[in-house]
């Protein structure tokens, strides 16, 4: 029996990432602080697409998935419910992206270089198992992106290894090649990842981009 997945953000990423797992047969509710965010994902979504409060969405979840904007991230597990979070692995999206506009295309963020957000929402929940994946991609990219003979690779990070392993498979269902890239003091890496990936957007406008690890 699959896991139940609760998604704490309605934005695009907590939509996307939510219709993805809906078509693996998943049951999903997505929280959100303003439900009519979610009328029109709901109504086209089909069987097994739930809506609710963040608290009710992290009580649903046998797995979460933190989908909101870094800067509302800690704010929006408050929300949640410290006991609804315990003992769970939570996929982490978030990006400590400022408020501030990109310079040339960079974006600007409000963590330093020796921090990351995931390490901060780890210290605030330590009962809880975060796993950094899905922050650099976009959206119309995270559920089975076509290029080709090749699968993009998705970095993760995190300090349980069952939580990461958990994340693997759902990576792998999205088509993605997984690097586990250690503890959560990786997310000092990985974050900026998202930097690099929205430069061609920014600059050139182009966004269907994606990273890929090569080994030999």
């Amino acid at each position: 029996m699959k896991k139940k997945i609760g998604i704490i953000g309605s934005g695009t990423v907590g939509q996307t990432l939510g219709t993805g797992f809906l078509k693996y047969g998943y049951e999903v509710k997505i929280g959100s602080r303003d439900l009519t965010k979610l009328s029109a994902w709901k109504s086209t979504a089909g069987e097994g697409a739930l809506i609710g409060s963040f608290a009710e969405a992290a009580q649903f979840g046998d797995i979460l998935v933190l989908a909101t904007k870094g800067s509302a991230a800690l704010n929006a597990l408050q929300l949640a419910g410290r006991a609804n979070l315990s003992d769970k692995t939570i996929i982490d999206t978030t990006n400590p992206i400022a408020d501030t506009p990109p310079e040339n295309g960079v974006l600007n963020f409000f963590t330093e270089l020796n921090d990351s957000l995931m390490e901060r929402l780890q210290n605030s929940f330590p009962e809880a198992h975060f796993v950094k994946a899905f922050n650099s991609i976009g959206g119309s990219l995270m559920i089975n992106p076509d290029f080709g003979t090749e699968k993009p690779t998705m970095f993760i990070c995190g300090n349980d290894q069952k939580a990461k392993d958990e994340v693997v498979e759902i990576c792998e269902l999205f088509g993605f090649e997984t690097e586990n890239m250690g503890t959560v003091e990786a997310a000092r890496a990985i974050e900026p990842l998202c930097m690099l990936w929205c430069i061609p957007g920014f600059r050139e406008n182009k966004w269907s981009h994606a990273f890929r690890l090569l080994k030999r």
